[in-house]
């Protein structure tokens, strides 16, 4: 492969991302900073967490620039076991309003 066929992104876009991660690692810390608590707290850090793994992953291992095949193969598993989870999670909570509800004297 000759070194003209090899693709080369600007540094401006590396640039770019590493200050968006800056910005949502802070934003991140002030989750800490003022001390949120309850479902805001955890849906905060999830939020920011994938947005920051999504950004790596697009762009500094190159995904944003494979073929959507390969998107998919990568992809769809981990939301497959996460739609799982939250089936799982869902059914539990079921079971056990029905074990208080017949079982508790």
């Amino acid at each position: 492969m000759s070194d003209s066929s090899v693709q080369q992104h600007p540094i401006s876009v590396y640039l770019k991302i590493w200050l968006l991660l800056f910005v949502l690692s802070t934003f991140s810390y002030m989750v800490d900073l003022y001390q949120l608590q309850g479902y805001l707290r955890w849906s905060l850090i999830l939020l920011f967490m994938f947005l920051k793994a999504g950004l790596i992953i697009s762009i500094f291992m190159h995904l944003a620039w494979e073929r959507l095949a390969l998107i998919y193969t990568i992809l769809l598993p981990p939301l497959a076991i996460l739609l799982l989870i939250a089936a799982m999670a869902s059914e539990a909570g079921y079971i056990h309003f029905g074990r208080l509800l017949f079982f508790a004297q």
